[in-house]
């Protein structure tokens, strides 16, 4: 017989829909299984600050499915391997606190973590896992960039909300005999850009994996007009960029973050459109629109697949591995480790490109 464990679940990065399906998913399976599971406040801050554990059993996780963020709070900040502190001049360094996580771990006798989270926070995981952290990893993320699974939940919550607000400026575009520039989340990846651009009837779609040339997009644009359709939909992914050009970046980092903030794309486009053409043009960014709200009923059953596959996997001893659903197959579980080692990109050749351009959508090439 199983003997009871003691398991930590925690939440890293930033939002998505569906965050609270897998703790609660998590938390059934586990009392089912005669385990114990507590949950680590913000990441792994609330571990570092000293801050007891949440315990969760049926009654704080009851009706949390339907509900957007988290429970446990979240960061994209809380990495213990780079930890941002003042020195004594005031200036900001870069230490280690990994081992403080260890020996936290080791003296609330955990004996698993269950990590919630996207690239960034699976890279954490892993390296915690190589430090001898019992470890079970969670695909989440609204940009649907990792390879080895062929969804993550979120996404589909956050491309239901980017098309049903693009959808909502076809008439106000069209009253006003404008260009809407809309700019929606994704990094390095333009899922939410197709889906939601080819879903709401966009004219124009814009990604990182299709360098645009701005006088095509004027071109589609100025060929709607010579036809008596005096407005177009241009959808923008934030980290969109220019033949020639670089992404859009609005510092280089932030917050203790390396990564560089993007953003200012959708403003930069709409700019030169307006300059091109002569057409009144706006902007607009999405934002963190995209990770709020009620997540789609696919998004809370993919994450409650995924929380109970992630306890069978504790049980089973397979640390360093995270679940993914993969087709035909359904949810298994890959290495951590190579599950971050590649970026899921759109494909320029893919059928999702393909359909936008037999739709007469613009990629900007």
């Amino acid at each position: 017989m199983q003997k009871p464990l003691r398991i930590a679940i925690n939440t890293g990065g930033g939002d998505a829909p569906g965050l609270n399906a897998v703790i609660r998913a998590a938390t059934l399976a586990s009392i089912r299984r005669g385990h114990e599971i507590f949950g680590i406040r913000r990441g792994y801050d609330g571990l570092l600050a000293g801050e007891a554990l949440l315990k969760l059993d049926t009654d704080r996780v009851r009706g949390i499915t339907y509900l957007g963020g988290t429970i446990l709070g979240t960061t994209n900040r809380g990495d213990p391997f780079k930890w941002p502190i003042k020195d004594g001049d005031g200036k900001t360094v870069i230490i280690d606190r990994s081992e403080e996580v260890i020996k936290a771990f080791k003296r609330l006798r955990i004996d698993a973590l269950i990590a919630v989270g996207g690239d960034g926070s699976l890279k954490i995981a892993q390296h915690l896992c190589e430090k001898g952290l019992n470890v079970v990893g969670v695909p989440k993320t609204i940009d649907n960039d990792l390879a080895a699974t062929d969804v993550t939940f979120g996404f589909d919550t956050a491309v239901a909300t980017a098309a049903d607000a693009i959808g909502k400026l076809h008439s106000t575009a069209e009253s006003h005999e404008r260009v809407m520039v809309v700019e929606v989340m994704g990094r390095y990846a333009g899922w939410i850009a197709i889906y939601s651009g080819v879903a709401a009837s966009a004219d124009v779609i814009l990604m990182p994996e299709i360098p645009y040339d701005i006088d095509k997009v004027c071109d589609k644009i100025m060929d709607r007009e010579a036809h008596g359709r005096k407005f177009a939909i241009v959808v923008v992914a934030e980290g969109a960029r220019p033949k020639d050009g670089e992404m859009s970046v609005r510092a280089q980092s932030f917050a203790g973050r390396a990564e560089p903030l993007l953003g200012g794309i959708g403003e930069r486009v709409a700019r030169e459109i307006q300059e091109r053409t002569g057409k009144e043009t706006r902007s607009l960014v999405l934002g963190h629109l995209q990770r709020g709200g009620t997540p789609t009923a696919r998004d809370r059953i993919i994450a409650l697949r995924f929380g109970t596959a992630a306890v069978e996997a504790v049980e089973a001893g397979a640390f360093g591995t995270m679940v993914a659903l993969q087709r035909p197959s359904g949810i298994v579980r890959v290495p951590i480790a190579e599950a971050i080692a590649q970026m899921k990109r759109v494909n320029p050749d893919g059928d999702e490109v393909r359909t936008a351009r037999d739709l007469g959508i613009s990629v900007g090439d």
